[in-house]
């Protein structure tokens, strides 16, 4: 953000370009008296030249030139005809009186109206001295006009040079380039101007009486070139306004209030337009402004502070200027500003006032905002304030959803999310601490005296916690009663040492009426990098850690390997894995995927399952886990393809055909030769490439690297569809998954199963369809499991879900006889997919 602009130059300035064209001026002018008999005269003749002049002057088309403009008038058309019919010396004269007397009716500085008036003496007096040294002009005809036109040219070509002299002197060498690009428009205007002079001129030449059908003419003209602005500035109004909404309302980069700002400004042709926001809440105050020729935004404002404050108190539009009066005392102090003009409008949510967007300052010297700018300036600030209002509902969506609805605190999410950015860093002599507190006796405390005494004792332990906590730790709620601490320290036995100190805090009386209960907790430590690499890992440890603290003496627990016998039944199982596989133990289960609107079977989820003689039931996470340590990922991936291919061919064969989606590792992406094991297999079963889905969860498709980028692109390529699982639970976004070739996204269970009581789940989900919907992008919500779920994913337009509330993963025997009970046998059209009858 720019904190102030680039520093203006004096308009004192162009005085060194005024000098030297009045000096040209006395000297052309001196040479035209020595060379020509009677350089004076025919001043009744003159006088009327000088009265029409002056009045056509005050005709101004102005082109904008960052904040100078250039004027274009029609002045080239008495001009030619003054240079025909008077003196040269009079046609200067009078030519420059006009220039004279427009700059004094606008109140120019000093500076500006004598370079206007020494660049019209100069550029006629050497107009007037060219046409001196061509033939004499004799009649009206082709000679005549090509003498008049040159000698108009120079005067356009002189005016112009010093124009741009200026700017390059006031605003340097890119508003000269500005100024000089409008030189071919310019010209072109000159071309038409003394064309329409030479007509007047014939007209003239012929009798003097044509005079008054020229005058009427004029009128005539006069009044349809005002329709013609008053159409164009509608015109250009109603554009300005339609691309303010449109940007408002697209997704960009940029920030709102850069494209609000920046707009508002073009459109109001204002030298600055600002934003001001109170604090309000947890934002704080806002006040951003756009200047001309300034890149970024100021956080000052050119308008008095007392202005806006009247306009958030009254609730109603002030302004300030010459045509537009207002406060005296205002614009005194407005002026003292140097403020010209300016309107402030108050910004609306509902009744309430949220702040102010105002315009200070109608571009160039010659004009100001007038009445009719209001009502435009308030229809831009009711789009503006909505803009800005859904902007912050959408930041305190995503603000509830990253925080604890109860305390206050972040969420498991939020925490997780730290904790994997804290972990990305290096540091020497560190380690990233994670402690664990979890509330002891919570439950006695519900069934006792009911769940608002259980979350009176959690909103006070977050308390004391967040006031104990040293300023550089992140406390948060990690889910039921447990609280996480994060934070950085030299070592893991000062990680311990803190737990301790934190607990004994935090441990006091709490009441509630005549009761007292005693506030105690267990910690559960874990490190990074000692015990985890990833905050997944971290958090899973820590977890392990404060479960064993409830059974351990001091209620302070350190993780270690030993807790986790999870792992060490893994390590049992990778023996064990590989004579599954050769034996034929491993079976493939099948989910049911269904369209949300008509119900319809779409296709199918192929997954592993492994029933051990000893162990029982197998979790996919663990066997997966073993099989990708033990290099036997390859093997179980060929498997369950292998098996799902097959089912969906003889699906096809029974004429339905479903699709089939499998899942793969992240490591399988690494496997270059894994696309033409998929090509193969396609063709060996003779299943359609886009009837087969393959599914990487989101952190395998999101690692960080372009890894997984070119097996994705073969698969692609060979038309297999790709989706991503899991959707949601990394840190990744939709606008990431733009750049990979996947067609699918499925939004994790977890946000789906929570949208019927979380409203920041649902606000997840809602944005992950709208968002991937824009994408191009298929959506299947995982973790259906209840009719007021499935309506409300199809309120916000999901199309495709899975879940218990149509039927649990099955067996290849069991989903054919589903299929027999659910699917309406009417509906097993050859082409079309069947429907369910019966939603169970």
């Amino acid at each position: 953000m720019a904190s102030q602009g680039r520093p203006r130059r004096s308009t004192e300035r162009a005085w060194l370009v005024t000098a030297p064209l009045a000096l040209l001026a006395v000297v052309f002018s001196t040479c035209i008296a020595l060379v020509t008999d009677h350089p004076f005269g025919k001043w009744p003749l003159a006088f009327v030249f000088f009265v029409v002049m002056a009045g056509i002057s005050f005709a101004v088309l102005n082109v904008y030139v960052r904040r100078q403009s250039v004027g274009v008038t029609l002045t080239e058309v008495p001009l030619i005809v003054a240079l025909y019919f008077l003196p040269p010396l009079s046609v200067v004269l009078i030519y420059t009186l006009s220039v004279l007397i427009w700059s004094a009716s606008h109140r120019f500085g000093a500076a500006k109206l004598w370079f206007n008036v020494a660049k019209a003496a100069a550029a006629t007096s050497l107009a007037s001295l060219v046409l001196l040294a061509l033939p004499p002009l004799r009649g009206v005809g082709p000679g005549t006009w090509g003498s008049l036109f040159l000698a108009v040219c120079v005067v356009t070509l002189v005016s112009l040079v010093s124009v741009v002299g200026v700017h390059v002197l006031l605003q340097g060498w890119q508003a000269g380039r500005d100024a000089l690009r409008s030189m071919p428009t310019a010209l072109l205007t000159a071309a038409i101007n003394v064309a329409i002079g030479l007509l007047v001129l014939i007209a003239l030449k012929t009798t003097w009486w044509s005079a008054l059908l020229l005058a009427a003419l004029f009128s005539g003209l006069v009044l349809v070139y005002r329709s013609y602005s008053q159409f164009f500035r509608q015109h250009r109004t109603l554009a300005g306004m339609y691309e303010l909404t449109r940007l408002l309302a697209s997704g960009t980069e940029r920030s709102l209030a850069d494209i609000l700002l920046d707009r508002v400004r073009a459109l109001m042709q204002a030298e600055y337009a600002t934003l001001w926001l109170p604090a309000q809440g947890r934002h704080p105050e806002v006040l951003l402004t756009a200047r001309v020729d300034t890149p970024g935004l100021l956080d000052l404002a050119p308008t008095p502070a007392s202005l806006r404050q009247q306009v958030h108190k009254k609730g109603r539009t002030l302004s300030i200027g010459r045509w537009l009066g207002g406060d005296p005392a205002l614009r005194q102090a407005a002026g003292e500003e140097r403020v010209k003009d300016a309107i402030v409008v108050p910004l609306r949510s509902g009744q309430a006032v949220i702040g102010t967007l105002e315009v200070t300052n109608r571009l160039s010297d010659i004009g100001h905002f007038a009445p009719g700018d209001i009502p435009v300036f308030e229809t831009v600030a009711a789009h503006a304030a909505v803009a800005l209002e859904n902007s912050r509902l959408v930041d305190r969506l995503r603000h509830d959803a990253d925080h604890d609805a109860l305390t206050g605190l972040p969420n498991r999410r939020r925490l997780t999310s730290s904790v994997a950015e804290a972990v990305k860093i290096r540091a020497p002599g560190e380690v990233v601490a994670l402690l664990l507190f979890d509330v002891d006796r919570l439950r006695q405390v519900n069934e006792s005296l009911g769940h608002a005494a259980g979350d009176k004792v959690l909103m006070e332990v977050a308390e004391r916690l967040r006031s104990c906590a040293p300023s550089s730790a992140l406390v948060g709620r990690a889910g039921g009663d447990e609280f996480l601490v994060t934070l950085r320290l030299e070592s893991t036995e000062a990680a311990l040492e803190l737990a301790a100190q934190l607990r004994e805090q935090i441990r006091d009386e709490m009441v509630f009426d005549a009761l007292t209960l005693d506030v105690d907790t267990v910690v559960g430590v874990a490190v990074h990098p000692d015990h985890g690499s990833d905050a997944v890992a971290l958090l899973q440890r820590v977890d392990l850690a404060a479960t064993a603290a409830k059974s351990v003496p001091g209620s302070v627990q350190l993780y270690s390997p030993a807790l986790e016998s999870r792992s060490l039944r893994r390590l049992g199982l990778a023996g064990d894995l590989q004579r599954a596989l050769d034996e034929g133990e491993l079976e493939v289960y099948f989910q049911p995927k269904v369209t949300l609107r008509d119900r319809r079977l779409v296709g199918v989820e192929c997954l592993a399952r492994w029933e051990h003689p000893a162990h029982g039931s197998v979790a996919p996470d663990d066997f997966v886990a073993v099989a990708e340590h033990t290099g036997q990922l390859g093997r179980l991936t060929e498997f369950v393809l292998r098996e799902s291919l097959r089912r969906s061919r003889d699906w096809s064969h029974g004429e339905q055909p479903l699709s089939v989606a499998v899942n793969l590792a992240a490591r399988t992406l690494t496997d270059q030769h894994f696309p033409a094991l998929v090509r193969d297999l396609l063709a060996e079963y003779g299943v359609p490439p886009q009837r087969l889905t393959l599914e990487v969860t989101e952190a395998g498709v999101l690692d960080g690297t372009e890894r997984p980028i070119p097996t994705l692109r073969s698969l692609r390529d060979l038309g297999v569809r790709l989706s991503v699982d899991d959707f949601g639970t990394g840190n990744s976004s939709l606008a990431q998954l733009r750049r990979l070739p996947v067609h699918e996204v499925k939004v994790d269970r977890s946000f789906v199963q929570g949208m019927a009581t979380d409203p920041g789940d649902l606000a997840i989900v809602n944005a992950v369809v709208t968002l991937s919907q824009q994408f191009g992008l298929a959506v299947v919500a995982e973790g259906v499991e209840s009719e007021l779920t499935l309506e409300l994913l199809q309120d916000i337009g999901c199309e495709i879900g899975q879940g218990f509330l149509f039927s649990r993963p099955l067996p290849y025997e069991r989903l054919e006889a589903w299929f027999g009970a659910q699917v309406d046998p009417e509906t097993v059209v050859a082409g079309e997919l069947p429907r369910l009858r019966v939603v169970p």
